[in-house]
């Protein structure tokens, strides 16, 4: 009698996951490294004299290209690949915050850091992440597309206390070149790693049929005149402009109020901006959590009630922030930071819900238009709680006016599907 001694064959990891988790570190070096200005606007007031308002115009340029860029980025990526064009954004990153070493007039800050890292930054936004779900899984798609998203607004927190104690410690200069050593480190591994297709690799997308093709994209020169023929299209409807208001409010709210002033307004308190910063990256541990919790109730509920659920919370927390800054972090303000993480990009997976619902097909380019004033509302929060800040010595009627308008994104959210009826 012979016995059998074959081993049991051994399954091997999928491509997919490799490229996934490339996808992960650029996302989230990218929000990490747009991050950056919110700890130098303390260090370059102090050093230069410029206002809040000067350093926040150099943010606001960057937001806004972050979110425009990303629907042309697509279009790039069908064209010459998403392996080039992250590889590139990434060089433009580098550049950008090597040469604020340089700087010593305040255009120099608007070009670096407004100009080369939004650019740069904004070629690595949400598109890229649904490009990356949509060539390389069929299955797992709604938990890959919700880590990605939420790596998007982490990095971003995540990277602040580092950068926080470089920029108290050596100095903003330091901090600055870290940033671009960090993006240069990461070029090697998305060339290596990052592949267009599945077919580039001899494999499939996860989850697809063995021998499965996967369609062709439209036309690689019409991509671009695509994703302008689609806005035009979509900006004939009363729901694009609830979901582009409501979402330039949810941008306004977080990335250009919270992510670019939470640290200036709790130093004008007493608070050491390492701390402020380390407050911060709570909010990113905490918006995992959420961004995902949120992508899983957006199959089992309304998606205009959730976003008119989140915006309303986010608008009520808002109004209470200005009474619990302190120069000690006390136990009000932990409660705010845990609740404000949850919310942060929560509003991301029904807003992409409601895009697929109501624009079919055209859904995912919609969202990137949607995305782009999501940045817009940013930008421009960005630069008036600077003004704010100069003209009155304080934040709080940027507080309390952010609120409010979260309250308005709250009933334009449920007012959707009236709109949707006409």
């Amino acid at each position: 009698m012979t016995l059998s001694t074959t081993a049991p064959t051994r399954r091997r990891l999928h491509r997919a996951w490799f490229v996934a988790a490339v996808a992960f570190v650029a996302i989230l070096g990218a929000a990490g490294f747009r991050a950056t200005p919110g700890v130098l606007i303390t260090p370059l007031h102090e050093e230069f004299g410029w206002s809040a308002g000067t350093i926040s115009l150099a943010v606001s340029v960057n937001l806004v290209l972050y979110g425009l860029t990303a629907p042309f980025a697509a279009a790039l990526m069908d064209r010459f690949g998403m392996r080039r064009v992250v590889s590139l954004a990434l060089l433009l990153i580098a550049a950008g915050s090597g040469l604020t070493v340089l700087m010593t007039a305040s255009w120099q800050l608007l070009l670096f850091w407004g100009v080369l890292v939004g650019l740069g930054t904004g070629s690595m936004a949400l598109v890229f992440a649904a490009t990356v779900v949509d060539r390389w899984f069929v299955r797992h798609r709604g938990l890959v597309t919700g880590v990605l998203t939420a790596a998007g607004a982490t990095g971003q927190l995540i990277f602040l206390p580092v950068l926080a104690q470089l920029a108290e410690g050596p100095g903003w200069r330091f901090a600055s070149l870290t940033v671009a050593a960090a993006a240069l480190a990461v070029v090697p591994f998305v060339w290596w790693l990052l592949r267009d297709h599945p077919a580039d690799v001899g494999t499939t997308a996860l989850g697809a049929e063995p021998g499965a093709v996967r369609t062709a994209p439209p036309g690689k020169a019409n991509a671009a005149v695509r994703a302008v023929t689609v806005l035009a299209a979509a900006a004939r409807t009363r729901p694009f402009w609830l979901l582009a208001g409501g979402f330039a409010i949810c941008g306004a709210s977080t990335n250009g109020l919270v992510g670019t002033h939470f640290i200036p307004a709790a130093h004008d308190h007493g608070m050491a901006e390492p701390v402020a910063a380390g407050l911060l990256a709570v909010i990113g541990i905490f918006d995992i959590a959420g961004t995902i919790a949120s992508g899983w109730l957006s199959d089992r509920i309304d998606p205009k009630v959730l976003l008119g659920v989140y915006y309303a919370l986010r608008g009520l927390s808002l109004m209470v922030l200005p009474s619990l800054f302190a120069a000690t972090t006390e136990p009000s303000m932990l409660i705010f930071i845990v609740f404000y993480g949850l919310d942060w990009v929560a509003t991301v997976p029904p807003t992409v819900a409601l895009c697929r619902r109501i624009y079919g097909a055209d859904g995912a380019v919609v969202f990137g238009w949607v995305f782009g004033s999501h940045q817009v509302g940013a930008a421009f929060a960005a630069v008036a709680a600077g003004l704010t800040r100069d003209h009155l010595g304080a934040y709080d009627l940027a507080w309390y006016g952010a609120g409010a308008l979260c309250l308005l994104a709250a009933g334009m959210s449920v007012a959707i599907v009236h709109a949707r009826e006409r």
